[in-house]
């Protein structure tokens, strides 16, 4: 069976503030180059609307992305608020002749 991948969309949680953060962004930032050099991150996104990002996974449940997504301190901080989406294939593309 071949990895399914998840979009996870993360804001920050409400009465936090950039100070809040500060002292984590060190190992936020590595533990997040960790999981990419694995090969669980394809690709993260800062989010334009607010503070908080999206980021495309290769898991094989969505289990696996929340194991990992409590592995990034601001997560395991309570400092987000995260939603998983499970993806599919387009089948738009997919020729059925």
């Amino acid at each position: 069976r071949s990895a399914m991948q998840f979009i996870s969309i993360s804001k920050r949680t409400a009465g936090f503030v950039d100070a809040d953060y500060l002292p984590l962004v060190e190992d936020e930032v590595e533990r997040a180059r960790e999981l990419y050099k694995e090969g669980h991150i394809r690709q993260i996104w800062h989010r334009a609307d607010i503070h908080g990002a999206c980021l495309l996974w290769e898991a094989d449940t969505e289990e696996d992305v929340r194991k990992m997504l409590d592995s990034l301190p601001f997560a395991r901080a309570g400092m987000l608020e995260i939603s998983i989406i499970s993806l599919k294939p387009y089948a738009g593309f997919c020729s059925n002749k």
